[in-house]
């Protein structure tokens, strides 16, 4: 009788060697298991959390935009222009940047340099930045300007250089050849299939800018982060329900616009 061969093709696995295959599974299982013991979980402390986390979920239900009316409006007037501004000086800085961290355009010690600006923008956390803003020039908003511009360097710059990298060498030749510069060959061959990822970009990190604006203002560079981190010390629920509130809603109102910005433009 003819041996049976299997009539459907099967992956071959990952570790050819079952013995070792398994062993790392158990291995694996072993490990998540010690690793959950160690947490310490307090059942008791799960349970009040579980309890105060309903009373925040009721906050939402009655918001306090009154209390702190004065302090919200003027911390959600700060996490605008922060975001607003850092975003603007940011796609002013990445553009250049962008363009020196792109291979096919710039020479290899322009091209290092600039992927070295890159990489330690987007090595460093927000939070990070922000703590070394406020040492540096105190509390406000301009310690938070300064965090979110430098975030968006790395964020922008690595993205469009990335793009730019990508584009059609076609026209690149196709000016060099009639004799264009430099520049007009950005205008011309760069700029035109790099816009569109731009502006896609640019609206994308403003909301990023806005929410982060939040977090950072927790420790005290600027904007409604601070109101919030108030509210929530001091278990006023309902203010701090307001804020989250007005921060969705800004939220979603950038995202509406965004998308209509992109229709218009693109």
């Amino acid at each position: 009788m003819p041996p049976a061969y299997p009539t459907q093709w099967k992956k071959p696995p990952f570790i050819s060697n079952p013995v070792v295959r398994y062993a790392l599974i158990i291995g694996a299982i072993i490990y998540l298991i010690l690793s959950i013991g160690s947490l310490e979980i307090n059942w008791l402390r799960l349970s009040q959390g579980w309890e105060r986390a309903w009373v925040f979920v009721k906050g939402f239900l009655t918001p306090d935009f009154t209390t702190r009316g004065a302090d919200i409006w003027q911390g959600m007037i700060e996490s605008l222009t922060m975001a607003l501004t850092s975003t603007a000086a940011g796609i002013v800085i990445s553009i250049p940047i962008a363009i020196g961290a792109a291979k096919n355009l710039s020479p290899n010690w322009i091209y290092y340099i600039c992927r070295g600006i890159i990489a330690l923008s987007r090595t460093l956390n927000e939070i990070i930045v922000a703590i070394f803003m406020v040492a540096l020039f105190g509390f406000g908003a301009f310690a938070g300007f300064l965090t979110l511009t430098f975030a968006t360097i790395g964020f922008l710059a690595k993205l469009l250089a990335e793009d730019i990298e990508e584009i059609q060498a076609s026209q690149l030749e196709a000016l060099k050849a009639t004799g264009a510069g430099f520049l007009q060959t950005l205008d011309f061959a760069v700029l035109t299939q790099c816009l569109p990822r731009l502006v896609g970009l640019s609206l994308y990190r403003l909301d990023i800018n806005f929410r982060e604006s939040a977090v950072i203002g927790i420790i005290g560079a600027g904007g409604i982060g601070g109101t919030l981190s108030t509210a929530m010390d001091r278990y006023e629920y309902s203010s701090a329900a307001a804020v989250l509130i007005l921060i969705i809603g800004i939220v979603m109102i950038a995202e509406y616009l965004s998308s209509w910005i992109r229709r218009k433009m693109l």
